[in-house]
């Protein structure tokens, strides 16, 4: 029987719609080392895929054949980094001023896809991305480009610029004409209206400065009052997101922790008082350990002098001791994109168990963003498979041994 184009063509639709409408078989993986439920161990094991949905993680049933046999590697849930900036690139290349006062939003964004393909095929397959740093809101876009499949990448989760307030933040601070990488937004009635411009722009979550300094050299302090940070954290719970709050200084920390932010990012200057207060509020430390080792390093102190007046290991260490809620928040863009192992690595150097920076790392940080089918390896969960060749149980270095990276439903490379 000979068929007419346009018959095949209404043919055609019902063909593809009845064979998408037949149940798929899993795909199976099987590892000697999948990572286990409690985080804390690997125990052989089939994972049962129906597209990125884990289906089943069972035992393997005698002369079976998976489909992807990975043999004695360490499979892991997908890594998530909650403090990135998917638009800047390493500081000792070009500094920040330079980044967000002479290159253009069209390079800063085609370099941003090399980023986010390096972060991915690194194993991170969720980054958090807190802030373009002038390049408006080119992070929305990665996000989109990314899910339509036009670029590699994980799944970027924008806050487009940060609050500022004025004359608190910027290059060339003394210069009030000066870009200033972020949005200006003062009083609550301006941060309220700021907050509700970046949601409707394609922010997931709000990032505010909640202290910085005043003028070139100058020690950082606080720059939003109680209220404005309130503001801030009540009108983006109005939309159902959360805060994250860039803070240094006790007094900046303290006044966004009572305001209900989410998480603190770097928080060097905290008092006993204050870490006690984010225990009893729940809210977690993003420590970006990585970055300011890197910061350290272009400095040119080297060795023991970056360990010696590393402010961060001494802030973490204090935290951890007092039993705030720590993830994985690496502040990636300061330093190279797809070394975002970095901060795991120092969680350990600095204290951690390795069991306890993996899952700052992946069950941790999915709590933060509020993904339970996020950072673990489980049924109903969509974490994305991370293959390493050694195990990051015993070294946290080994994270850096990707073989293969499995996000959405496609296996990397």
């Amino acid at each position: 029987m000979t068929y007419t184009a346009a018959v095949c063509s209404q043919i055609l639709p019902f063909t593809l719609l009845a064979a998408a409408s037949l149940p798929q078989a899993p795909l199976t993986v099987h590892s000697t080392h999948v990572l286990a439920a409690d985080g804390a161990s690997f125990r052989e094991a089939v994972i049962e895929l129906d597209g990125d949905e884990i289906r089943d993680v069972r035992e393997p049933r005698a002369g079976e054949k998976c489909d992807r046999e990975l043999g004695d590697a360490f499979v892991i849930p997908g890594l998530i980094d909650l403090h990135t900036h998917m638009l800047l690139h390493p500081y000792d290349e070009a500094s920040w001023d330079h980044q967000v006062l002479q290159e253009s939003l069209e390079l800063r964004s085609m370099r941003a896809t090399k980023h986010a393909a390096a972060t991915l095929l690194a194993g991170w397959v969720v980054v958090r991305d807190l802030g373009t740093e002038g390049a408006g809101l080119a992070d929305v876009a990665l996000r989109d480009a990314i899910a339509a499949g036009i670029v590699a990448g994980p799944l970027v989760i924008p806050t487009t610029r940060a609050l500022v307030a004025t004359g608190c933040y910027g290059p060339n601070l003394a210069a009030a004409a000066t870009p200033k990488g972020a949005q200006v937004a003062d009083g609550a009635d301006g941060i309220r209206r700021a907050v509700r411009e970046q949601i409707a722009a394609g922010a997931q979550w709000i990032k505010v400065y909640a202290d910085y300094r005043r003028a070139p050299g100058a020690p950082a302090t606080p720059t939003y009052t109680q209220e404005e940070l309130a503001a801030a954290c009540e009108e983006a719970a109005s939309a159902g997101l959360a805060v994250a709050a860039h803070a240094t200084t006790d007094e900046g920390m303290r006044r966004s922790v009572l305001a209900g932010v989410r998480t603190i990012e770097h928080g060097s200057g905290a008092s006993e008082a204050t870490l006690q207060l984010m225990v009893q509020k729940g809210v977690v430390l993003c420590p970006c350990l990585a970055a300011n080792e890197a910061v350290l390093r272009y400095a040119g102190r080297r060795g023991a002098a970056v360990d010696r007046l590393n402010p961060a290991r001494v802030a973490f260490q204090r935290a951890l001791a007092a039993g705030v809620a720590i993830a994985c928040g690496s502040d990636a863009g300061v330093f190279t994109h797809g070394e975002n192992a970095r901060e795991v690595e120092l969680m350990v150097e600095f204290g951690m168990t390795p069991v306890q920076a993996l899952a700052a790392a992946t069950a941790t940080a999915a709590k933060v963003l509020g993904r339970a089918d996020l950072g673990r390896i489980d049924k109903g969960a969509r974490p994305g498979l991370v293959v390493l060749s050694a195990d990051p149980l015993q070294d946290p270095a080994n994270l850096r041994k990707v073989t293969a990276v499995r996000w959405g439903r496609q296996w990397r490379p």
